[in-house]
């Protein structure tokens, strides 16, 4: 049987040692965390101008405190790229939510029918909307925010869920469009309780 070429991505990824310092220590910091590089960092470095604004946006909506909680910001990258058929943010953020929510099975619920997913009133309100986002934002009424309201979520929270879905939605499109390969290692993190 003739082995499948198991590339990355299908563009041509840096040298290492050829970022800028910058760059380079995040990913040397990444991969002492983790003990893998997660590939997006790799194709992202390409364009290192790209990379830095990447990652502080990513980094403000993820990491900053606005009451969301780490796990609920993991459920909608999920959800939504789920829908977003992008296979590299399901199986990486997939790992992410499983370890913050501490939970082996939510990440699979999740990106499977959220709907049936062992989750709050208040984590399904905000999937509701998430994707409600993701799949047709134009035509978001003030009812629907509303109804998130009733849920539990203030101005900055709802800000938050919107924020997260239209970064993820353009992260999702560049993961597909250079076919972004998840990483092995992704699979495994988070499933043993």
């Amino acid at each position: 049987m003739e082995e499948l070429e198991r590339r990355i991505s299908r563009f041509d990824l840096p040298v290492l040692d050829e970022l800028p310092g910058d760059i380079r220590e995040r990913i040397e910091s990444v991969h002492s965390k983790s003990g893998f590089i997660p590939n997006v960092f790799l194709l992202l470095a390409r364009r290192p101008a790209e990379f830095r604004a990447f990652f502080a946006y990513h980094d403000a909506l993820m990491e900053g405190n606005s009451g969301l909680s780490k796990a609920e910001r993991e459920m909608i990258v999920v959800a939504t790229s789920a829908m977003n058929d992008c296979q590299y943010c399901v199986i990486a953020h997939g790992a992410v939510l499983r370890i913050r929510a501490r939970n082996p099975l939510i990440a699979d619920q999740v990106a499977t029918n959220y709907h049936k997913a062992d989750l709050t009133d208040r984590e399904q309100a905000m999937l509701k909307l998430a994707l409600r986002i993701a799949s047709s934002a134009a035509e978001l009424s003030d009812a629907e925010l509303q109804e998130a309201r009733q849920a539990g979520f203030d101005e900055e929270q709802l800000w938050d869920i919107g924020a997260i879905v239209a970064f993820f939605a353009m992260s999702n499109r560049i993961a597909n469009y250079s076919s972004l390969r998840p990483n092995d290692q992704f699979y495994e993190m988070g499933r043993s309780s």
